[in-house]
């Protein structure tokens, strides 16, 4: 399977579908709307440690979007009703046990996924240990932000992270 390909048939979750200001329109199902390219919205986060590394994991190899390739953030679909804030949140405690309300940093419209849609970026400072969910994430391990952009280019990761993690460095960069 190549990278831009994913097998969709995940469970059928109830997103909000939203224009390109990122207003709500209506309740669609995720399968919807990935379907028909519709902008729906999805919050990730970038986890550090107290020294700076972030944490890198591997998919499963039975999630239906993208299994066994790597990302740089935890995330998922934000549900109807949620926050950016609080959809991030439910993904950090669901995928690494962390019970964290991570910041959010910025969102964009993202077109390097499966379908277009709004990503949240947040960042979070977690714990050295986590416990993954081995059903989401089949590895996981803290990498220096060096060790990551030389990841970048040798590993198999999510088509959306590689302009996630540049936007959120180019933030990063103009807070500093």
């Amino acid at each position: 399977m190549s990278v831009g390909a994913a097998r969709v048939c995940f469970v059928d979750e109830l997103v909000e579908r939203v224009d390109c200001q990122d207003r709500v329109l209506g309740v669609v199902t995720r399968a919807q709307a990935v379907r028909e390219g519709w902008l729906h919205r999805i919050a990730s986060t970038v986890c550090r440690d107290e020294r700076g590394r972030i944490l890198v994991h591997r998919r499963s190899e039975q999630l239906s979007r993208f299994p066994g390739l790597y990302e740089v953030m935890v995330g998922g679909a934000v549900g109807v009703g949620e926050s950016y804030e609080q959809a991030a949140g439910r993904e950090l405690a669901e995928e690494l046990g962390i019970r964290d309300l991570p910041r959010l940093l910025f969102t964009f419209i993202n077109r390097s996924g499966l379908s277009p849609h709004w990503l949240g970026v947040h960042e979070a400072v977690v714990p050295d240990a986590v416990t993954r969910d081995p059903q989401e994430v089949a590895w996981c391990g803290w990498l220096t932000e060096s060790e990551l952009h030389s990841a970048l280019l040798e590993w198999r990761f999510t088509p959306d992270s590689h302009e996630a993690f540049s936007r959120y460095l180019v933030f990063r960069a103009s807070r500093s």
